[in-house]
């Protein structure tokens, strides 16, 4: 059997950046399979009646220092991204239409852009200058992130997330079991290695 533990993310949410960090970490030693599981962690919340901790100033404050500290311990490289809230739309549906070749890249890229190079990736011309330096051909990539076929699939696998009883990121699961946060992890890989 090809066991691997499900990762619902969005570049959106630093937590979910602490984790992926950590599954890179893990994927060297090549014990767990991980796959990635793209949603739109904004329309997930407003799936399930959730206001994002982005726009509830103590929830905010808080995340932020928690972000810091969690991430100073673990030893990941961290920097609360002075533009945040930044939309992840864009960089959500790229995440349906970039190669599997160069999706992991991908993936390290604008994650590491986020959270730890504290880069605007609002602003249209600092995206593209990412998406050149992962030698992705900038037209077909805005022609395929606006087709009706790819929004009309980023909606589905969110509305799944959330028909699968998922409200927030990051998500793992595994035999399913729902571990929510980064700090729950190692429980799914616990459940894994039963």
């Amino acid at each position: 059997m090809n066991k691997s533990i499900q990762f619902y993310y969005d570049f959106s949410s630093p937590y979910t950046y602490i984790a992926h960090k950590k599954i890179r970490e893990i994927q060297k030693k090549n014990t767990v399979k991980f796959i990635y599981c793209p949603m739109l962690l904004g329309g997930l919340h407003k799936l399930a009646g959730i206001t994002a901790n982005a726009f509830i100033k103590n929830k905010n404050e808080f995340m932020r220092r928690d972000c810091e500290m969690v991430s100073k311990k673990l030893k990941i490289d961290f920097k609360f991204n002075d533009y945040f809230p930044i939309s992840s739309l864009n960089l959500m549906r790229g995440s349906l239409v970039t190669s599997k070749e160069i999706l992991d890249k991908y993936i390290d890229c604008f994650f590491d852009a986020y959270w730890k190079d504290n880069i605007n990736l609002s602003d249209d011309e600092t995206f593209k200058e990412k998406l050149k330096d992962l030698q992705i051909d900038i037209d077909t990539f805005l022609k395929d992130i606006s087709n009706k076929e790819t929004k009309e699939k980023l909606i589905k696998l969110t509305k799944d997330a959330y028909d699968r009883k998922i409200f927030g990121a990051p998500t793992f699961i595994y035999n399913d079991k729902i571990f929510w946060g980064q700090d729950r992890l190692n429980y799914a890989i616990e459940e894994f290695s039963k």
